[in-house]
């Protein structure tokens, strides 16, 4: 019997990379699991069927758009009804985009606070009553090192995990006395399909090459000068599920090869 057994977990951004990661771990555990993501139907379906094969539990798929509101509520309100609760969320969804703040894209900067931060308002919004009513719960946000400390050239991403710093804190009050925990985990440069994807935008507002931004720029920040693995990730929030951790709220996590002890 896994810490999970009989609980039921949103996951966003779980398509791939620490989200995915964390969906299969809790999978691991006994959870059943609702993903959520952008990959095709295809894509998705056969995930979903192999963590149904590979851990027994049950597995849905949402692809609810965290840019919208609605949508994220919606899911978190189907997911309820599918499975009976939701008793651990975790906002993972995120994008990232890099360039200097003069040149920033309005449309870049608000997607990164719809999809980033928004999207966690709501879906927490929408958990958190069932969680109070039922007496347990465990809220996770995927944050980062941003969320302590900044970078150039990351203003909106920055602003975002900063946010949800503050929300984790916020909400970490309230529900304390209903069994309800909330934290967050803040990963340094965790090797997936978001920190490749800014490598180019890296490369050209820093004039430098693909190598030259891994280790002069990514992994120069974190003393270990290792990229943290998905898998390191979920295993905190699996610890974070425990009853170890209920007494751990309001927290961010640091899980960055130092990078923040500096």
């Amino acid at each position: 019997m896994g810490i999970l057994s009989s609980k039921n977990a949103v996951v966003t951004g779980s398509t791939s990379g620490i989200g995915l990661a964390i969906a299969r771990a809790f999978a691991a555990e006994g959870a059943n699991i609702t993903l959520n993501g952008l990959s095709t139907p295809e894509e998705m379906e056969a995930e979903r069927r192999a963590i149904e094969t590979e851990f027994g539990v049950k597995c849905r798929f949402s692809d609810a758009n965290m840019m919208n509101g609605e949508e994220v509520t919606a899911m978190v309100v189907e997911a309820e009804q599918a499975f009976g609760s939701v008793d651990v969320l975790v906002n993972n969804a995120g994008i990232q985009h890099v360039s200097p703040i003069e040149s920033f894209p309005d449309d870049k900067w608000e997607a990164i606070i719809r999809i980033n931060l928004m999207a966690a308002f709501y879906s927490i919004k929408a958990a958190l009553p069932g969680m109070k009513e039922r007496g347990w719960g465990r809220i996770i946000n995927t944050s980062s090192a941003h969320a302590l400390v900044a970078s150039p050239f990351k203003s909106a991403y920055v602003a975002a995990k900063h946010g949800m710093t503050g929300l984790t804190k916020t909400v970490a009050l309230e529900a304390a006395t209903f069994g309800v925990t909330v934290n967050a985990i803040a990963p340094g440069y965790v090797w997936t399909p978001l920190v490749e994807r800014q490598i180019p935008d890296t490369m050209k507002a820093r004039n430098m090459t693909e190598e030259q931004v891994k280790h002069d720029v990514l992994l120069a920040a974190q003393p270990t000068k290792e990229f943290v693995t998905v898998e390191e990730v979920a295993g905190v929030a699996v610890f974070l599920c425990s009853d170890a951790a209920k007494q751990m709220t309001g927290t961010t996590l640091s899980v960055d090869g130092g990078w923040t002890a500096q």
